[in-house]
């Protein structure tokens, strides 16, 4: 089979050290086009990787050439450009999260089925080593009873890490919509779902008192719930300033797991009787210099696409890990604990 040809619509930080060179690493994509409304960076990346610069995402869509788009840009443009591309016939990798609304998801959702498209979302942690290993375990038996649990994500904040530093989008709401929530939180609440299932109830403690210049959240806390009573909190920070978290500990009847919550071993089992195991695994991906080379997003995306098979995370997938993150909002507004059940009857 031919290489699939590929657009990437976005030229930030996160098409610049993921998308780009993991289409590249791909044996089976070739990148066609880049597009940014900032033209040098357009033109910077397509020299780079041997493509043609576009600053008009709509000039990208009328490309018979492409077959699928890469959706790399600020989270308000994330369901119209996806919507768009999906209606032009292009399979989709869109960032996290997904939208700002359950309607725009919904939406993006059924243009992939209208055009029967790939749809998929750019969730990172369930391709993750330790994570992966940590779900085979639960689902063995081992752990027993899952009792309860603790994820985080934090770091000092995207002004690092965006192109655009402190005057990046992510600090703005009306492009950003939601900070480190959007950001980070959406991640584990993708990896919860991931290794526990469903959640039905959400509380939040949200705040902005890390960075002053910024218009969204930059601290959360949330209590989530399973149908079964499993209960957990979710931390999202910009704020870890000495170094960033992303780990997760699940608590079971017969012992704990340690994910990602230690320097060498990527997953640490613990049990009742005391015995330990520990796991060497390939780390997990990080944005600094020594961390994991791919996120295998892409890979995943382009065999999907190839083998005609759904993706891990599809439109479906993004919208429940979204809908979790909007459910955290609104119990921040309300000062209640807020039932996912009733959200999906009322929508």
């Amino acid at each position: 089979m031919e290489k699939l040809k590929v657009a990437v619509i976005g030229c930030g930080s996160i098409a610049k050290y993921r998308h780009l060179p993991e289409y590249s690493l791909n044996s089976g994509a070739e990148i066609v086009a880049v597009c940014d409304i900032v033209e040098e960076r357009a033109k910077e990346m397509a020299l780079q990787y041997g493509a043609k610069a576009f600053t008009d995402f709509e000039d990208i869509l009328e490309l018979e050439e492409v077959d699928a788009i890469s959706v790399c840009l600020p989270n308000y443009l994330h369901a119209p450009v996806t919507v768009a591309a999906l209606n032009a016939g292009k399979h989709v990798l869109c960032e996290k999260p997904m939208a700002t609304s359950h309607e725009e998801a919904e939406s993006m959702i059924q243009a992939a089925k209208s055009h029967d498209k790939k749809l998929m979302i750019g969730h990172n942690q369930r391709f993750v080593a330790s994570h992966q290993k940590a779900k085979a375990i639960i689902e063995s038996g081992k752990l027993g009873k899952i009792f309860s649990f603790k994820t985080t994500f934090g770091h000092p904040g995207p002004e690092g890490w965006s192109v655009d530093g402190a005057d990046s989008w992510f600090f703005n709401k009306e492009k950003a919509f939601i900070g480190a929530m959007g950001d980070l939180g959406v991640h584990k609440a993708d990896l919860m779902r991931y290794l526990l299932g469903e959640f039905v109830e959400v509380g939040a403690f949200i705040e902005t008192n890390a960075k002053q210049h910024a218009e969204v959240d930059d601290n959360a806390v949330c209590i989530l719930r399973t149908e079964s009573g499993i209960i957990g909190t979710l931390a999202a920070s910009w704020a870890y300033v000495a170094g960033g978290d992303n780990s997760t500990i699940i608590y079971g009847e017969k012992g704990t797991l340690y994910l990602e919550a230690d320097p060498t071993y990527s997953l640490i089992e613990e049990y009742r009787d005391g015995t330990k195991v520990k796991h060497e695994l390939d780390k997990i991906q990080t944005n600094e210099e020594g961390g994991q080379t791919t996120s295998n997003v892409i890979n995943h995306f382009v065999e999907c696409i190839k083998e005609d098979k759904k993706p891990l995370i599809c439109g479906e997938e993004g919208k429940k890990s979204l809908d979790i993150i909007l459910a955290a909002l609104e119990s921040k507004e309300t000062k209640r604990i807020v039932s996912l059940k009733a959200q999906a009857v009322a929508k």
